[in-house]
């Protein structure tokens, strides 16, 4: 199985950076995990709402050029789905099953166009709290490496 983690902006805190690169590296094992990281488009300052959702539309229009051919659009949203870390893994044993890959879209600082989040084939909140993107990261990271170990019948804290 492969999974890309589709996201505007880079890291910038190297304690994120470690934090992903050890997820990264536990990950290996159980597919293929790449990230793609994209340019934020820049937000006029004092930008007004029409402002904003040009900016939304481009960054969208970025995303959807970069996600992968038949990959499975999973956009993180703060009114997706919340699901469990069991039920979560769920979503990975049925692609699995269904020959799908993933690809999570995490957008910018503005979150995602209404066009990109109607295209995605699932839209997933990780918690009803505000978190900044790159730390969002980390989190699907450590959520994703969760669901490969629940799925393998390893141990992993609860």
């Amino acid at each position: 199985m492969q999974i890309q983690i589709l996201c505007i902006g880079k890291i910038k805190d190297a304690y994120i950076s470690s934090g992903i690169a050890e997820f990264e590296k536990r990950l290996r094992p159980y597919g293929k995990i790449f990230i793609t990281e994209l340019a934020e488009v820049k937000i006029p300052e004092n930008a007004s709402v029409s402002e904003e959702l040009r900016v939304k539309e481009r960054e969208g229009e970025l995303i959807l050029a970069n996600a992968k051919e038949g990959f499975m659009k999973i956009a993180l949203d703060p009114n997706g789905t919340s699901l469990s870390s069991e039920e979560f893994a769920d979503v990975f044993r049925d692609a699995k099953l269904s020959g799908k890959n993933l690809c999570f879209i995490i957008g910018g600082p503005l979150g995602l166009s209404p066009e990109l989040l109607k295209s995605a084939e699932k839209k997933l909140s990780l918690s009803r709290m505000t978190f900044t993107h790159p730390m969002t990261r980390l989190i699907l990271l450590e959520q994703v490496y969760r669901a490969f170990r629940i799925l393998n019948g390893e141990p992993y804290h609860k």
